[in-house]
């Protein structure tokens, strides 16, 4: 397919212009004009961009691209050669922040939720990125702690009483922690995201709701996944989804 074709219908799907985001969305870096190829992943990692050259893919989609705000934008050092690599293999990069993780089907915390089999009741956060709702009954938290781990793929960190039941839960994938306070207002028992800092313990404590941080890489795998199959699908061109692991 067409390169204009392939960024016009991700535009589209995911509502890309209506997100204020850190970075650009869509089309960052332009290749080769036709698509048959693509390789998907989380973050624009020299390591995802020598796996898709390997791959003689056309188009690399991801969620953490370039160009980040208040960032260096000179292309020096790793820069320099992670745009090297693109350009001398002729590789479209393209990548959606936020857009991939609010999308209501295809983002990673709607993708979290189907996964873990949690029911969404509603949204919350800076331009609804965050979600809200119930698992499928009462658990003690060690339970679903351990439920998370089975579905991500990795063991999570908990500040809470394990024997303690829950059910109410509010999510937001990745670097997501500033949240906590606006899913501490709804009314849940527990919050999920990504990441945790030091001051975030202490709220949990103090609230008497549990925190879990289940990574940022493992909790942003799905959304991109979910887009490369849904191209696949649409268009025929092949999409591999590329898993550069990381355990943060």
């Amino acid at each position: 397919m067409r390169r204009e074709e392939l960024v016009l219908y991700l535009d589209e799907l995911l509502e890309a212009g209506r997100f204020k985001d850190y970075c650009p969305n869509g089309l960052q870096v332009e290749g080769c004009a036709e698509v048959r190829t693509i390789v998907a992943g989380v973050t624009a990692s020299q390591a995802l961009i020598d796996a898709a050259i390997a791959r003689g893919a056309d188009a690399l989609l991801v969620h953490h691209g370039w160009f980040w705000r208040g960032e260096d934008g000179r292309l020096t050092g790793f820069r320099k050669a992670r745009m090297r690599s693109l350009l001398l293999h002729d590789i479209n990069l393209i990548a959606y922040h936020l857009p991939l993780d609010a999308h209501p089907e295809l983002g990673n915390n709607a993708r979290i939720a189907s996964r873990l089999g949690w029911v969404v009741e509603g949204r919350f956060g800076e331009q609804d990125l965050g979600f809200w709702g119930r698992l499928p009954g009462a658990v003690s938290l060690a339970a679903l702690a351990q439920s998370i781990a089975t579905g991500l793929g990795r063991q999570p960190f908990i500040v809470g009483d394990d024997e303690r039941r829950v059910c109410r839960i509010a999510w937001c994938s990745g670097g997501a922690q500033g949240y906590f306070e606006q899913a501490i207002a709804l009314g849940v028992d527990v919050y999920l995201s990504g990441e945790i800092s030091e001051q975030t313990v202490h709220l949990a404590r103090e609230s008497g709701v549990a925190f879990i941080a289940a990574g940022h890489h493992a909790t942003e795998r799905f959304g991109v996944q979910a887009l490369a199959e849904n191209l696949q699908a649409r268009f025929g061109v092949s999409c591999e989804f590329v898993d550069i692991d990381n355990p943060v």
